[in-house]
Formats: C-alpha cells, sequence, structure tokens
C-alpha cells in the first residue's frame, strides 16, 4: 500500500498526516515551536525549530511502518529565511504576520509605483509580503543583507532540509512581490527593486510537481523508506483550498485559522492586486485571496487572554444575533485586507452600560465575519461572485460562529469530513506527484466530501447587511488616528 505524508508548516506548530491513497487519515502528528517578539509588531521564528519539530514527527509516522510513496509540505507564507553561502540561516525568519516594513512598503507603493507593481507581478507590496522584508533587511541589517546567497520560504526551507533542493512553488512565490505571476516566472525587475538577482531565489515548480527526493542521509536517520517523491508543495492557504476541494474555479474556501482568509479560485489570471491578493493557485490556475491578520488569534485574546473564560460566553448573547449593539474591528496585528495598514488597531465600540461580556464576544465573532465580507464584496465587484463557500480552520468548530459568517456573507458554508485542510491538501499533492491521480481537480472531486454546515436566513442577512454599512464606516474614521498613534 502506498501512504502520503501531508505537512503543515504553520506559525503556532507543526501538523502532520499519514494517508493512503483513497484520503483515508492512517496517522496524525503535531509538534508546536515558539514565536519571538522582539519588538511590538514584530514577529520571528528560528527555521531550525521548524526542522527539529518536522524530523520529530516524521519519526514517529516511520514507526508506522508503512511504505511512503511521497511527501509534500505546506506552510505559512511571506516569511523571509535568508541562507549563507554554506546554506546556513543567517537570522530568525521575519514572519508573515510581523509589522516592521511599514516605510518599505510605503516605499514600493508610492516611489516604485502602485501601478508598476502591478504590471509586474499583479500586486502591490503589502507589509507582510517579502520583498518590503528584503529592503528592510537591506537597510537595516546590511551585513546580514550581504551574506544572503539563497532565499527561500519557510515550506521551501523544510523541503530543502529533507532533499537538498532550492526550490518552490507558483502560489508560495507569488506572496513574495518577486514574481511575474501572469508569465510564472521571476520578475527581473523587482530582483533589481530589491537588489538581489535570480539565482539567489529557488527554482520555480507547478506545486503538484516532483521537486526531489529525500535524501537517503535523512530517510536513514528518520527512519522512512528510500525513494520518497517530495511535491513542490504550496503556501498554507492554496493547499488549504486544495483540501477542501476549492480548486479549478469553483465556490471558495474560507479559514479561519490565526489569521483568516478567503480564497476565490478562478480558471484565468486577474488583477486585484489593490485590496485583495492576485495570486497563482495550487491545481495550476489563479485565484483572488483576502487576507486578514487577527481571526481565530483574535477570538483566543479575548477569551483566554483578557477574560480568562471559555469559549460559550458568546453562545449567551445568541439572541443578539444582528442587532448586537457593539462593534469590534480585529485589526490586532494590523491589517493586511482591504487595508493594507500596519498601523491599524483592534477596537470595541458601542458599549453602554447595559453591554455584556456575551455582547463583546458576540461582537468578537461578528467583527471577523465583517472583515471577510470586506474581501469578499471587493471580488464580487471583479465579477467573481462565488455561490458557497467551505470553513476550515479552527474557528471552524464553532456552529455559532459559522452561522454569522453565513448570515454577513448571505452564502450557505459547509465544512468538510477531513477538517486538515493544508495538510490534506498537501497529502493531495503528493499524491499527484506521484502519479495516483492525473490533477489536483481529479485528486479533489475524489477525495474530499463535504457536509451543509449553516445557510443564510433572510431576516438575519438583512440585519446582518445593515450592521456591516455601520461596520465599514468604522475604519476610516479611525485611521488617521492609528497613524497618529503608532508607537
Amino acid at each position: 500500500m502506498s501512504a502520503y505524508i501531508g505537512i503543515d508548516l504553520g506559525t503556532s506548530g507543526v501538523k502532520m498526516l499519514l494517508s493512503d491513497r483513497e484520503g483515508k487519515i492512517l496517522h496524525e502528528v503535531s509538534r508546536e515551536y515558539p514565536v519571538y517578539n522582539p519588538r511590538e509588531g514584530w514577529s520571528e521564528q528560528n527555521p531550525e525549530d521548524w526542522w527539529e519539530a518536522v524530523k520529530d514527527g516524521l519519526k514517529e509516522i516511520a514507526l508506522m511502518k508503512v511504505r511512503i510513496s511521497g511527501i509534500a509540505v505546506a506552510g505559512q507564507m511571506h516569511g523571509l529565511v535568508a541562507l549563507d553561502g554554506q546554506n546556513n540561516v543567517i537570522r530568525p525568519c521575519i514572519l508573515w504576520n510581523d509589522g516592521r516594513t511599514g516605510e518599505e512598503t510605503d516605499y514600493l507603493n508610492c516611489v516604485v509605483g502602485r501601478d508598476k507593481l502591478l504590471s509586474l507581478t499583479g500586486n502591490i507590496a503589502f507589509a507582510g509580503f517579502t520583498a518590503p522584508k528584503l529592503l528592510w533587511l537591506k537597510k537595516h541589517e546590511p551585513q546580514n543583507f550581504a551574506r544572503i546567497a539563497k532565499i527561500l520560504l519557510p515550506k521551501d526551507y523544510i523541503v530543502f532540509k529533507l532533499t537538498g533542493a532550492f526550490c518552490t512553488d507558483y502560489s508560495d512565490a507569488s506572496g513574495t512581490l518577486l514574481l511575474d505571476i501572469k508569465n510564472k516566472k521571476w520578475s527581473k525587475e523587482m530582483c533589481g527593486v530589491c537588489g538581489v538577482t535570480e539565482e539567489m531565489l529557488p527554482r520555480l515548480y507547478e506545486s503538484f510537481s516532483p521537486c526531489g527526493n529525500v535524501s537517503a542521509q535523512i530517510c536513514e536517520e528518520l527512519g522512512l523508506n528510500c525513494g520518497i517523491v517530495v511535491a513542490a508543495g504550496a503556501g498554507d492557504n492554496a493547499a488549504a483550498a486544495v483540501g477542501t476541494g476549492a480548486v479549478a474555479g469553483r465556490g471558495c474556501n474560507i479559514s479561519l485559522g490565526t489569521s483568516g482568509t478567503i480564497f476565490i479560485p478562478s480558471l484565468k489570471y486577474g488583477i486585484e492586486g489593490n485590496s485583495l491578493h492576485s495570486f497563482a493557485h495550487a491545481d495550476g490556475n489563479f485565484h483572488l485571496m483576502g487576507c486578514i491578520l487577527s481571526a481565530a488569534s483574535a477570538n483566543k485574546w479575548w477569551i483566554e487572554d483578557i477574560l480568562s473564560s471559555d469559549y460559550s460566553l458568546a453562545e449567551k448573547s445568541a439572541d443578539k444575533l444582528g442587532k448586537n449593539g457593539v462593534y469590534f474591528l480585529p485589526y490586532l496585528m494590523g491589517e493586511r485586507s482591504p487595508h493594507n495598514d500596519v498601523n491599524a488597531r483592534g477596537a470595541f465600540i458601542g458599549m453602554s452600560a447595559q453591554t455584556s461580556a456575551g455582547d463583546m464576544s458576540l461582537a468578537v465573532l461578528e467583527g471577523v465575519a465583517f472583515a471577510f465580507k470586506d474581501c469578499l464584496k471587493i471580488a464580487k465587484g471583479c465579477g467573481i461572485c462565488p455561490e458557497y463557500s467551505t470553513v476550515c480552520g479552527g474557528g471552524a468548530k464553532s456552529a455559532l460562529w459559522i452561522k454569522i459568517l453565513a448570515n454577513v456573507l448571505a452564502m450557505p458554508l459547509y465544512t468538510v469530513e477531513t477538517e486538515q485542510g493544508p495538510a490534506y491538501g498537501a497529502a493531495m499533492l503528493a499524491m499527484v506527484a506521484c502519479g495516483e491521480y492525473k490533477s489536483v481537480e481529479e485528486a479533489a472531486k475524489a477525495l474530499v466530501r463535504t457536509r451543509l454546515a449553516a445557510t443564510p436566513e433572510r431576516q438575519s442577512v438583512s440585519r446582518y447587511e445593515q450592521r456591516y454599512s455601520a461596520f465599514k464606516s468604522l475604519y476610516p474614521l479611525l485611521k488617521n488616528w492609528f497613524a497618529a498613534h503608532e508607537k
């Protein structure tokens, strides 16, 4: 029996699963590692922590005594992993949710120019992207910048450690602001803007393409069989879309993880890079994606860190769906889509002497849902109008949150039987790389099974449309205040 490993290299930890070709999960592994915040708004990790966690997980999977045919890695996007000439990590990886690159982002958008960026890459600059991080490193750590021999994204570092190959896939490379997405090649002009060469960048592959094999040394060290094919893998959101069946222009997928994404597949390339990301998809096509930096993490912050309570608190105000007087802006780490504002911050608005903790907890769930609606409305303005969505991630375990989302977005929502979105999608990419399925679409049709989780209710949809109008007026009112009180 052939088996496949899907690896999801997340922000808080790595999740790994072992699957057979029919999609049956044979074993699951998870390992945690720390995030470092040396300054407010900064977010870093040590790539060696990732690798040690992955190795430990693979050792556990090896104990299953199943022959592994293929591996693929999905991973957090945009992180800057810089290696020197001896392939040593130069400094901690600057993560996707790091907010230090405000000046560099402004330089790219205002000096290089948004129109120029759109023509070269299909996107404007966002603070989390890799290109602004390179400019920051060049300015603030020139000695480290001068040592760079290779630039990798987080998941690509794991692929390098497994195979020795310097490679990436188009979906993950799309978030660097160095890729000419339309033509699927590195942009020489953007490399020049950032002061790097194409030789520093990894070789480009489709997500489902083989890019190497696990080295004999690693197989021996970890107890794995030889001959394991490694696929190029995908950015975590593209892999989650594969794992939830959002491929070949069908529906969309919402991820309620640490961050939140709404992933809208498209069969053809189209630019909406001012507010949403216009990226390549892991199925060989394209997609639009909105990313909000604080989703389930905003709820965790409120319930655990502030209230030291439990997640049922919002249920106490469930009778106020669409009628809650409290609003919450979920911009705890700044915001990416659609505001692109590293200075934005979270805020509760509308409290009174009668406001309860349940009302405020409900407002957190609603605020995240409204942020998703911001992104969906922009996609609809581009003529891309998905009729349904799947939902994955830790927040999808909340039936109340899914109900709120269905009514705010005014469309039915489905959950998937296999809930390990990115890791499952990665395993599917490994299957395609090994020839078990002819295409990602074929694999998705065979392996992804969904169930209806919530349908919109006419009265609630109407109420939430009114509340959304009030919500979307708040950020413009506070934008200048956020900027003036930047620390």
